[in-house]
């Protein structure tokens, strides 16, 4: 942590206020963040929400906190076994290639790994405790062999959504794990055997866990029955995120997260992204419409993730050639600090660098406002290239921006690792054209160009020599 620190602040969506963010154990954040259903794969919509606790995650280690996070996988609920009857597998046989391409999504998007990835099948024991904890304090009711927990006996239920138990209708009661309503009902926290549905034998009689049950149980087990952060979709907060509320405080009798943070929605035509409409897209379908990874992290992240963002060709084109414009300076600084030049020392760079810091860690720190944060980036390599573009400065001082971007990208993760060192023959190419060029045959240099840009290599000409980069 550094000295004297500024202090950072959350919009708690349980107060619907900004909070100065204190951890419970200094020095150390606990958080859980709800993860994917992996009976498909996860659309971009998804990604939002793990891309805005990813940078979360990044700028409370920039503030240097260590971070336990924790992030489930859900692998049995109604939409996993609906797929593994239609398709005549286990549900592990359903999951398994959706968790595989799950992970390869998070290392596409660079998304730094959560300590914890604990799946629901595998933390039955601990839901069946938490149920009987439940019970114990009558808190629960039983029907055909289903268990449920009764809203109406939890006064504090609707504190985070809004929605109260006295909107509750006598015996109104939901077996769907997921549900959209406005009313508050009684839930399930498990549900008896059924025919065809995979099961487990308990002390509760064999059926398998409701999914509200699952995200309290594993989170207490790796965070403990009190911690700090919770994250999530908004469509997370009604009923998904009220209920944990109630079924964990109201077995453990203690308040179970400090703050809850949530994302908007990810827009397709100004509607919210989902696999329901069949208006979505997956990350892969991104990509192979020719975005770059990065410039979709860049396009995500940029924007304030409490405000909703809609996905249009002209909002991706525009998030790559503003994600280039941070590449290109990237490369600039790199060939800079290579070439070996040094020139003055600029008291206007130096005044630069220490204002854009100032105002990109003012912004983050006030509800992580990632849009302004971004702002003081460019400002920055707006101010760096123009001094740049007069002549070299004094090398300890290049490497001191080119620090500072690299400090400031340790949150926003958007550039990409060192592109490899050309072959050989593209070398040879390189030098070729430089040849050339000296020889005035202008013809055979525009030739080599030419050549290299077949083979995805676009070239350059500044001032400090040639600059190349893959398309």
């Amino acid at each position: 942590m550094t000295a004297n620190p500024q202090p950072i602040y959350f919009h708690n969506t349980e107060t619907n206020r900004k909070e100065e963010f204190h951890s419970i154990e200094p020095g150390h954040v606990r958080m859980y963040t709800c993860g994917p259903t992996i009976y498909d794969y996860a659309h971009i919509g998804n990604y939002r929400a793990y891309l805005f606790e990813d940078v979360l995650r990044r700028y409370l280690q920039y503030r240097g906190y260590r971070v336990t996070q924790v992030m489930n996988l859900t692998d049995v609920e109604d939409k996993i076994i609906r797929k593994a009857q239609e398709q005549g597998k286990t549900i592990f046989e359903v999951t398994k290639p959706f968790e595989q391409a799950f992970f390869e999504d998070l290392d596409t998007l660079g998304i730094e790994r959560a300590e914890y990835y604990p799946r629901a099948t595998a933390h039955i024991p601990e839901m069946v405790a938490l149920i009987q904890s439940l019970r114990d304090k009558g808190l629960t009711y039983e029907k055909d062999g289903s268990i449920y927990f009764r809203v109406s006996a939890f006064q504090d239920y609707g504190r985070l959504s809004g929605n109260r138990p006295d909107s509750l209708k006598p015996g109104a009661r939901v077996d769907a794990d997921e549900y959209e309503k406005e009313e508050a009902s009684d839930f399930v926290l498990w549900k008896a055997r059924k025919e065809g549905e995979h099961f487990w034998e308990t002390e509760l009689g064999p059926g398998r866990p409701g999914w509200h049950i699952e995200c309290s149980a594993m989170s207490m087990k790796y965070l403990g029955p009190h911690f700090d952060i919770h994250t999530g979709g908004e469509d997370n907060i009604f009923p998904h995120h009220e209920n944990e509320i109630a079924q964990s405080e109201g077995a453990t009798g203690t308040r179970f997260v400090n703050y809850w943070l949530h994302c908007r929605h990810l827009l397709v035509g100004g509607e919210k992204m989902a696999k329901s409409k069949g208006n979505f897209f997956t990350l892969r379908d991104l990509i192979q419409q020719g975005n770059h990874p990065m410039a979709l992290r860049y396009f995500i992240v940029s924007s304030h993730y409490r405000s909703p963002l809609n996905l249009t060709p002209e909002g991706l084109k525009a998030a790559h050639a503003a994600w280039s414009r941070i590449m290109d300076f990237h490369t600039r600084l790199r060939e800079g600090l290579q070439s070996g030049k040094s020139g003055a020392f600029s008291n206007d760079l130096e005044r630069a660098v220490r204002t854009s810091v100032q105002r990109f860690e003012e912004h983050m720190n006030d509800d992580l406002d990632t849009p302004r944060a971004v702002a003081a980036l460019f400002d920055l390599i707006r101010e760096a290239n123009k001094i740049l573009d007069a002549g070299p400065v004094e090398r300890g001082q290049l490497q001191s921006v080119s620090d500072t971007l690299r400090r400031i990208d340790t949150v926003l993760g958007v550039i990409r690792p060192e592109e490899p060192m050309l072959d050989e023959e593209i070398e040879r190419l390189i030098q070729d054209r430089q040849e050339a060029r000296k020889r005035r045959d202008f013809a055979a240099a525009d030739a080599i160009r030419d050549q290299l840009a077949a083979r995805g290599i676009v070239l350059e000409d500044t001032r400090e020599g040639v600059r190349w980069k893959r398309r």
